[in-house]
């Protein structure tokens, strides 16, 4: 028991409090440096600390300028390649409609309507008429996603967006309710085209698209906005507004026109010709005419 009582008064070893009792002699300077070299000591390392958060400081106060600078830089390399584009667009479908002007000349006699028919259906021409012009955009405040439905996937994480998969349902909810001609944000779209997602921006044919997406449909107005209204397309875009706010616009309008696609590729397909005949093969003609004066001379 001694032993134990012992242990219990004296829980600090008299080290310890030999210690403490030479730090309470030595007063309020107790910690710090006793000799002048250590004083200095101390002195020099706090100057050299205060010295580089100073340089420190400074140094990002002017690197602020020169990264905005660059900053400022970078964004108008893009606005000006972002314009050279639009106009090399400009300039590749004045091309294109010179091509189709002289395609229609050479071909004035020969099946002109079918050639343009072909043309129009698939996207190499440019086409107008009457159809339903919507607009898709994102919502005006984005909710975070709490329960099911049809945007409960991974990608994005604003459910307030309008993403490819909607665009997807759209396009194909258009063609069957009886479209002729789409286009998206003035992107014609062909039996080739995709409707894809990188991150948060949405691809039409690998070219980035922004909102509001306007979708122009070729066809007959008031028949189409009905048709696509009833679909299941419709009813889902219908959904996407009323749960989450997708803001649609669905207007039929008397002339809309929808541009030709960038480049239509085949990939497999070939012209159907008659068996032995190559496509655009001349007929053969005879190498020599034969003179009507010597028939019966042999």
């Amino acid at each position: 028991m001694s032993l134990l009582t012992n242990v219990m008064d004296h829980s600090l070893d008299d080290g310890y409090a030999e210690a403490a009792a030479r730090k309470r002699a030595a007063g309020g300077a107790a910690g710090l440096p006793r000799t002048l070299r250590g004083r200095l000591l101390l002195g020099l390392g706090l100057v050299l600390a205060a010295l580089v958060v100073t340089v420190g400081a400074s140094q990002a106060r002017e690197s602020a300028p020169v990264l905005a600078k660059e900053r400022e830089e970078l964004i108008d390399r893009i606005n000006d390649e972002s314009d050279a584009a639009d106009r090399l667009e400009k300039h590749v479908e004045s091309l294109r409609d010179e091509v189709g002007r002289r395609q229609d000349a050479a071909l004035k006699d020969n099946g002109t309507d079918g050639v343009r028919l072909l043309g129009l259906l698939s996207g190499a021409s440019a086409a107008q008429g009457p159809g339903v012009r919507l607009v898709v955009d994102d919502a005006a405040s984005a909710q975070s996603s709490t329960g099911d439905g049809p945007r409960q996937t991974t990608d994005f994480s604003d459910i307030g967006r309008v993403r490819d998969r909607d665009l997807q349902r759209v396009v194909n909810g258009l063609w069957e309710s009886g479209a002729e001609a789409v286009a998206v944000n003035g992107q014609r779209l062909t039996a080739l085209s995709a409707i894809r997602a990188a991150g948060e921006a949405v691809l039409v044919d690998n070219k980035p698209l922004a909102p509001p997406y306007t979708v122009l449909a070729l066809g007959d107005g008031p028949r189409l906005k009905d048709r696509f209204g009833r679909s299941v397309d419709g009813q889902y875009l219908n959904r996407l507004h009323k749960d989450y706010d997708i803001r649609v616009k669905l207007s039929a309008e008397d002339s809309l026109r929808v541009p030709a696609a960038p480049a239509v590729r085949v990939r497999s397909a070939r012209p159907d010709t008659p068996a032995g005949k190559q496509p655009g093969a001349q007929p053969k003609t005879q190498s020599k005419t034969a003179n009507p004066a010597e028939k019966g001379t042999s």
